[in-house]
């Protein structure tokens, strides 16, 4: 396999542009893409027929608008090329507008209010910011999604908003400070992707995993990771057949999949790919996620991306590394060598920092489901109160910049910013700190909360947003300052004195980190129905609004929508735990039961002598645990009957409180049961099979 050669091959790329569009749309299409330039009818035309020919020439029939709603996945709809020609002969058409604009069913997908189910008209358009590309036979079109009204129903239209306001404010700041060169300011992502392969034969024996995408029940088996032995263990063949077939796919559609690993739990691995611009980055991971589904079930696999799919093993995350670049290639966020790169580094650095403090909540938010809470906190991931790790170099240096003091690293450097002499700040000068929610790590912050099931989009706005909020006051200082270098000085820090709280470099799972994040006014929003009111805070609209991202009824509707999805997620768990103590695990006590007594009796009939203590004893424990087990599903059953009308936030609560609780107590009966069948008992597929059997 020549790599380079099937390398986007299934993409419409710059490469097929420039082969299948003349030299004049192909430009003027550049300079839609690059500087944001109405599109022409006469090019868009171009762009339709080039672009379906070249569809065409790589085994495409149909072409869809590939959309990215509410719900967590993509959506499509499929039409064929196929129109009928001159007598009764068949001709392949696409039009300019068939390319641009499309018309969906919008009240059939979340709205939170915005839609009536009367209302059904929505619209998909073309996002020419990125590629098209092949997938089974049909063309798919990255188009955003909106009602009929133009609100936004999808995950891709506010993050290219929030792109816009990035770069905006982010121009003004480099403007102010002498840069007149960049001509565009753009986050780049990288996001690594964790995930689950067990078999398949044994995925399809377990309801809860079909239906919920976790185990609801499961003893623990004698072994899990506590020999840390498949953390970067190598590979077994039938995984690396997968990765090698998935790295096929993901290589033709143009995604630069560079590094896989076993993760820390069994059966756990991670993909990573390489740093691409935010809104490809987010196109491509939902690509990913599709693409290894599919992928493992060539291969007899299933691929779970539940955040928590076994208690007890670690969850899986998606850890999202972000930077802000320009056109020319640098980073923003690189510490460099020079003193003005330094200077202009500690300012963006500093918006960060500011950006982190004040919109906690909302980056908590942007990772609040149901799946997450269960995976939040544990040994694996960060805990849900925001922090930011710097590293030891980098919090010397804002000490100093607090303290207008020497800094005392690399030799004695006067922190005075445009001035003197700033220290070159090494990359990796310093350990990582997994614990942490929001890291630097040397030209980039990874933001470790993100689920391994979500879109990285909601958190990419967020982040966006909120440092292209605080950019915009850096902008508006900077740009009415006599002496830049001391206004960014003083604007370097203050934002250091007054958000120093938010830097963070130790164990974020202590207990007395718990304790001092309380002491500075950190916010700890353990579980998403704590988080989702958050959204509703007028700071948050009105940042929202300042900026173009959301309408204050956009926002109410996100909110009802993230608090549905939790209901929703809960309630079906609930109703399949009901229905596998019913069904499979009562059932099989009681066969176990049954057996024991007639062991029993035969025994005794053999021989009074004969010694029944073991049957006897087990017969006591399991009719104690399965009425447990059952006086705990009938109350689960009864809660579910008084669940509060409605998806508010008074039903999540509800959930929170009572159902939860009430299933975890149901679980911990039915996995002691599990624990004391015989194999041939088992209702359903164990976890030691289920980890350690591929």
């Amino acid at each position: 396999m020549e790599i380079p050669e099937i390398f986007g091959e299934l993409v419409f790329n710059d490469a097929a542009m420039q082969k299948y569009l003349g030299e004049k749309a192909y430009l003027d299409l550049k300079k839609t893409t690059e500087s944001g330039e109405a599109l022409s009818k006469e090019t868009a035309a171009a762009v339709a027929s080039g672009m379906k020919n070249w569809a065409l020439d790589n085994g495409a029939t149909h072409f869809t608008h590939w959309f990215q709603p509410m719900t967590g996945i993509t959506a499509e709809k499929h039409d064929a090329f196929l129109s009928p020609g001159e007598n009764g002969a068949a001709i392949m058409e696409f039009s300019h507008k068939e390319l641009i604009k499309g018309e969906s069913d919008a009240s059939s997908f979340p709205s939170g209010g915005l839609r009536a189910t009367f209302e059904a008209r929505g619209y998909t358009a073309w996002d020419p910011t990125s590629y098209a590309f092949i997938k089974d036979h049909t063309l798919c079109i990255p188009t955003a999604f909106c009602s009929y009204m133009g609100e936004a129903l999808d995950e891709k239209t506010p993050l290219l908003r929030s792109l816009r306001a990035l770069n905006f404010q982010g121009l003004r700041v480099l403007r102010a400070i002498g840069d007149n060169e960049t001509k565009k300011v753009l986050p780049t992502v990288g996001a690594e992707q964790e995930y689950f392969l067990i078999a398949r034969e044994l995925y399809e024996q377990r309801e809860d995993l079909i239906i919920c995408g976790r185990t609801l029940f499961g003893a623990k088996p004698p072994k899990g990771q506590e020999l840390d032995d498949h953390y970067y263990g190598a590979i077994k063949p039938k995984i690396s057949s997968f990765m090698k077939d998935l790295d096929r796919e993901l290589w033709r559609l143009g995604i630069f999949a560079k590094t896989e690993h076993n993760e820390a739990a069994p059966a756990q691995h991670e993909l990573a790919p390489v740093f691409t611009g935010a809104n490809t980055a987010t196109d491509q991971n939902q690509l990913t996620m599709e693409i290894m589904k599919k992928v493992a079930l060539r291969h007899g696999l299933v691929c779970l991306l539940h955040e928590k799919p076994f208690q007890g093993v670690n969850g899986s995350g998606k850890h999202n590394n972000w930077s802000i670049c320009t056109d020319r290639g640098e980073n923003l966020l690189n510490p460099g060598k020079s003193p003005e790169n330094n200077a202009r580094f500690l300012l963006f650095f500093s918006a960060v920092l500011k950006a982190v403090d004040l919109y906690q909540d909302l980056l908590r938010i942007s990772v609040a489901t149901a799946g997450n809470d269960f995976r939040l906190g544990g040994d694996e991931a960060p805990p849900a109160i925001i922090s930011v790790f710097v590293g030891d170099e980098l919090d010397a240096i804002l000490t100093a910049i607090e303290n207008d003091a020497d800094y005392h690293g690399k030799g004695k450097t006067k922190m005075q910013i445009g001035v003197d002499e700033l220290p070159a700040i090494s990359k990796d000068t310093t350990d990582r700190n997994r614990t942490s929610p929001f890291a630097f790590t040397g030209n980039k912050f990874e933001f470790r909360m993100p689920g391994s099931s979500s879109s990285i989009a909601a958190p990419n706005t967020i982040i966006n947003t909120i440092v292209a909020d605080v950019l915009s006051d850096f902008a508006d200082r900077l740009e009415k300052a006599e002496n830049i270098s001391e206004e960014m000085h003083t604007i370097i820090k203050e934002t250091v004195v007054s958000h120093r709280r938010i830097v963070f470099n130790g164990n974020n799972y202590s207990r007395a980190w718990e304790k001092e994040a309380e002491k500075r006014g950190l916010l700890n929003l353990p579980s998403a129905v704590d988080a989702l009111p958050y959204y509703l805070k007028k700071k948050n609209i009105e940042l929202f609004e300042r900026h173009g991202i959301f309408t204050a009824l956009e926002v109410h509707s996100r909110y009802e929508i993230a608090l549905e999805a939790y209901s929703k997620d809960v309630n079906i768990e609930a109703l399949t735990a009901v229905d596998m103590i019913h069904q499979r695990i009562l059932p099989a006590a009681n066969l176990y039961m049954k057996d024991l007594s007639e062991t029993a009796v035969n025994k005794k009939a053999v021989s009074k002598t004969m010694p029944t203590g073991f049957e006897e004893t087990m017969l006591r424990r399991l009719s104690s645990l399965t009425a447990t087990l059952l006086k705990e599903t009938d109350s689960l059953k009864a809660l579910l009957s008084s669940l509060p009308e409605g998806n508010s936030l008074p039903t999540a609560r509800y959930l929170r409180d009572h159902v939860i609780p009430t299933l975890n107590r149901a679980r911990t009966a039915a996995d002691e049961i599990e624990s004391l069948l015989g194999r041939q008992y088992a209702p359903f597929p164990s976890y030691a099979e289920m980890l350690f059997k591929i």
